[in-house]
């Protein structure tokens, strides 16, 4: 399983504004932080008003980390600024296009000059997200017929279904998952495939979050997920991460995950996954386990049912 760290986005107020302030320490600070990603995401947002703020970002996280860079702006002048400047831009990531020509084709021309991968969401302007997996699929072949044509191998697309809040539509949790099997089954050669992982637990009680995040994953790596988009600070989820992609568990909770990630492997249910229902940490994660799916209605409290 491939990482791309999320830490440093304009997202985060505190991160906006050393970017606008030029706060380098803050910046090293954030990537110091993400040494077990295999790239560190810059999310500089729509940048019309500074520009050269990916190069001045890319040396400030230089200072600090040689991990490869992954792009994250919708301005293009913005993204090939920086790929010429990078140093080795076949290593980056641009993060990301749609399946909107305007976006597309552009983006597809780039990657295609500097040799890097691309991100690629499986929704357009006019439809919004796909509700199906079928749908998805669809806009996944347009963006893929485009990237070939550009002459772009599918080893440097990652495709990502767009995962939605559990807390915000339930069955969509499963719906992602299902379109990662299928994108993962529909090209030759294959496609990568990639999440951003935050999402299935925003808006869910901060508490919950990690739990989700981490079950979430564990089930998008049974069904073929190449990557994701990931706190970098989360210890456990990283710990996890190891732990999946060498089939090592070390305790009980460890042996359960494997088992639902063997369970997604292998389409199996569920209810074939046995647990220790005195282990409330593995009660936690099996119960999670059954929102994900849609078995048992979401609420906040889902942990007291």
């Amino acid at each position: 399983m491939k990482l791309i760290g999320e830490n440093i986005h304009i997202i985060s107020k505190r991160t906006r504004t050393a970017i606008e302030e030029k706060d380098k320490e803050y910046i090293r600070n954030l990537a110091k932080k993400q040494t077990d990603v295999d790239w560190i995401d810059l999310n500089i947002g729509p940048a019309r008003k500074q520009q050269g703020t990916m190069r001045w970002l890319i040396d400030t996280v230089r200072e600090v980390s040689d991990k490869p860079l992954s792009f994250d702006t919708t301005n293009l002048d913005e993204i090939k600024s920086a790929l010429q400047y990078v140093g080795t831009p076949q290593k980056s990531l641009i993060n990301s296009t749609n399946a909107d020509d305007e976006r597309l084709n552009p983006l597809s021309d780039i990657t295609a000059e500097y040799g890097c991968s691309l991100i690629a969401l499986t929704m357009d302007n006019k439809s919004g997200i796909p509700k199906e997996a079928d749908l998805r699929l669809e806009m996944a072949c347009k963006i893929i017929e485009k990237t070939t044509e550009s002459g772009i191998d599918n080893s440097k697309i990652f495709i990502d279904p767009l995962v939605l809040p559990v807390c915000v539509d339930q069955s969509q949790a499963l719906e992602s998952l299902n379109s990662i099997r299928m994108f993962k089954e529909a090209f030759d050669p294959q496609v990568n495939t990639t999440i951003g992982l935050s999402n299935i637990s925003n808006g869910s009680p901060k508490e919950l979050r990690p739990l989700i995040n981490r079950v979430y994953l564990t089930m998008a790596s049974g069904c073929g997920l190449d990557s994701a988009i990931v706190d970098a600070c989360d210890e456990e989820l990283i710990r996890t991460v190891k732990m999946l992609d060498s089939s090592t568990p070390q305790n009980s909770t460890d042996e359960l995950l494997l088992n639902i990630y063997n369970m997604m492997l292998n389409f199996d249910d569920l209810e074939n996954v046995s647990y220790d229902k005195t282990n409330d940490d593995e009660v936690k994660i099996f119960k999670t386990a059954e929102i994900l799916m849609n078995k048992h209605i979401y609420s906040h409290n889902y942990l007291d049912v």
